[in-house]
C-alpha cells in the first residue's frame, strides 16, 4: 500500500486538470502566433520585482565602464584567434563553417526589457535582423517612439539590420537588450495582449499528461513472486543416506 501511495498521487495531480483553461491556453497561443507571425512567449526574470514598474530605460542600464574589455580580455581572443588561422586551412574552414550552418535550423532570440520582462521568439538562421526589428514594432506598447537595440558585454548598439542571425553569431540562441531613446512613461513595454501571454507556455507543459503517464504503469503491478523457492527450513526433513536410525 505504501509503494502505491506516490502513483496515485501523480495520477489525482494529472486528472484533475481543467480542459476548459488548458483549451483556452493553447487558443491564446495560437491566435499570436497568427497575429505576430510567429510563436513568441513572455516571462518575467526573477529580479522583476525588484524594478519599479515606472524605471526609465536610461536608469536601469549599466554605466559603459561595466561592460569594457580588461586587455587580459583581449590578448587572449586575439591569441586565440591567431591560433585556429594557423592550424586550418581555408577550405577546411569554409567546409566546416558550410556543415555547422546546416545542422542549424533556428535561432531563440530573447528581448530583454528595462523592466526585467522577456519576450522570445523563434527565426530562422536565414532571416535578418531586421525581422526581429518588425516584431518588436508589433508588440511594444509604444512604438512610435525612438528606440534601439544592444548586445552585451560589451554594450554594442545594433545598427547594421541587414544581418542574418548566422553571421550576427545569434545562433543558436542570443538575448539582445531594449531601450528607448528618450526617457518613457510609466507602464509597461509590451501591449496588454502580448502580457497576457505570460507563463502560457509553461502552464500547458505542466497541465498536460504527457510523459509521466509511462511512468506509472511499472509501480501500479505487484512485484512478481517467487513460489519456486522453498524454505530453508524444508531441507532439514532430507534424510541423509548415510544416516541410520
Amino acid at each position: 500500500m505504501i509503494v502505491d501511495s506516490a502513483p496515485a498521487t501523480k495520477r489525482q495531480r494529472f486528472t484533475a486538470v481543467d480542459p476548459m483553461e488548458l483549451e483556452s491556453a493553447k487558443a491564446k497561443l495560437a491566435a499570436a502566433k497568427e497575429t505576430f507571425g510567429r510563436e513568441i512567449r513572455v516571462f518575467e526574470t526573477a529580479t522583476a520585482s525588484s524594478v519599479p514598474p515606472d524605471v526609465s530605460s536610461n536608469v536601469s542600464e549599466e554605466p559603459e565602464d561595466f561592460y569594457e574589455f580588461t586587455p587580459e580580455d583581449y590578448y587572449r581572443l586575439l591569441g586565440t584567434k591567431k591560433e585556429e588561422k594557423h592550424l586550418k586551412t581555408k577550405k577546411i574552414r569554409e567546409a566546416e563553417e558550410a556543415a555547422r550552418r546546416a545542422r542549424i535550423t533556428k535561432a531563440v532570440i530573447r528581448v530583454r526589457f528595462p523592466d526585467n520582462y522577456i519576450l522570445e521568439a523563434t527565426f530562422h538562421p536565414s532571416e535578418t535582423i531586421k525581422s526581429l526589428l518588425d516584431l518588436l514594432v508589433k508588440v511594444i506598447a509604444h512604438p512610435e517612439l525612438p528606440f534601439y537595440i544592444y548586445t552585451t558585454p560589451p554594450k554594442k548598439q545594433i545598427k547594421d539590420f541587414s544581418k542574418d542571425f548566422y553571421s550576427a553569431g545569434f545562433i543558436p540562441g542570443a538575448v539582445v537588450y531594449f531601450s528607448y531613446d528618450l526617457p518613457k512613461a510609466s507602464g509597461s513595454y509590451l501591449q496588454e495582449e502580448v502580457m497576457s501571454l505570460q507563463g502560457l507556455d509553461s502552464m500547458i507543459e505542466k497541465m498536460e499528461p504527457g510523459e509521466p503517464s509511462r511512468d506509472e504503469s511499472p509501480t501500479t503491478n505487484p512485484p512478481p513472486s517467487v513460489p519456486d523457492q522453498k524454505p530453508a527450513a524444508d531441507k532439514k526433513k532430507i534424510k541423509p543416506k548415510w544416516l541410520k536410525l
